[in-house]
């Protein structure tokens, strides 16, 4: 594993991905060869960067066109206070190669549309939601759709949050059979408006790495029917099923 002269190293950075089941030597060559594209270095992207790079995904997309600003620092863990004013993609890539040498960053420092969201994904075997409006989080679903590609898609505010996997394949909900269209826009809490814990972003990213890693791996059962939903305040997570609607638009009642 690794190149020559690295096998010590190798050995004892994963040894602990290793002795898992479900992964072991060859599932820990899978990720190193592996790919993941994350979109959005905030909140929930900054832990699920950094969990991937640190499971040794050998190559991890970054996309978000914004920069560090002060207010971003009591959760986005990825960006630092010397990065304050920085893009955040070059940033969160300069964080995966301080953590993993192993891992090659790639910065994607635009805004993501329905115009670029296709050719984004499309070079990604999994793709990680961690946008902060659903605009992005529609067109970002949709091409992932289109493309085939696995998609985590999180979302926190306040004390808590959501999760969900979208797998396309037959008899599979689309995000769309959940989210048709873009809520109004004052109807859904923000952060900015609502307050948002760090840990619970922290804790909701990096559950987002584990599903991330799951798919890669084929390991366990990705929620890929289900939404997941996190209350930190009683310190409870419960799961309601996602169904196939029979006329959406996007994945024309299932599998595409």
């Amino acid at each position: 594993m690794g190149e020559p002269g690295r096998a010590d190293e190798y050995a004892e950075r994963y040894a602990r991905n290793v002795r898992l089941d479900g992964v072991g030597a060859e599932g820990q060559r899978r990720l190193l060869s592996a790919s993941a594209l994350v979109v959005g270095a905030g909140g929930l992207g900054s832990p699920a960067i950094l969990y991937l790079a640190a499971a040794g995904i050998g190559h991890i997309g970054i996309a978000d066109a914004d920069r560090v600003e002060p207010s971003n620092l009591n959760r986005q863990v990825v960006h630092r206070a010397a990065d304050l004013g920085r893009a955040k993609a070059p940033s969160a890539a300069a964080a995966v190669a301080r953590r993993n040498p192993d891992c090659r960053a790639e910065a994607f420092a635009e805004r993501l549309g329905p115009g670029n969201a296709r050719s984004l994904v499309r070079g990604f075997e999994v793709v990680l939601d961690c946008t902060d409006n659903f605009a992005a989080r529609l067109a970002l679903a949709d091409a992932c759709w289109h493309e085939r590609r696995v998609l985590v898609s999180a979302a926190a505010v306040g004390w808590g949050g959501q999760l969900l996997t979208v797998v396309p394949a037959e008899g599979n909900p689309c995000y769309r059979c959940l989210v048709p269209e873009a809520p109004d826009e004052g109807t859904v809490p923000t952060g900015e408006a609502a307050g948002i814990l760090g840990a619970v972003a922290g804790m909701l990213g990096a559950m987002q790495a584990v599903e991330a890693v799951k798919v890669l791996l084929g390991a366990g059962r990705p929620l890929a029917r289900e939404l997941l939903i996190y209350d930190g305040l009683s310190g409870t997570f419960r799961t309601v099923r996602r169904a196939v609607d029979p006329a959406c638009p996007t994945c024309g009642g299932g599998g595409g």
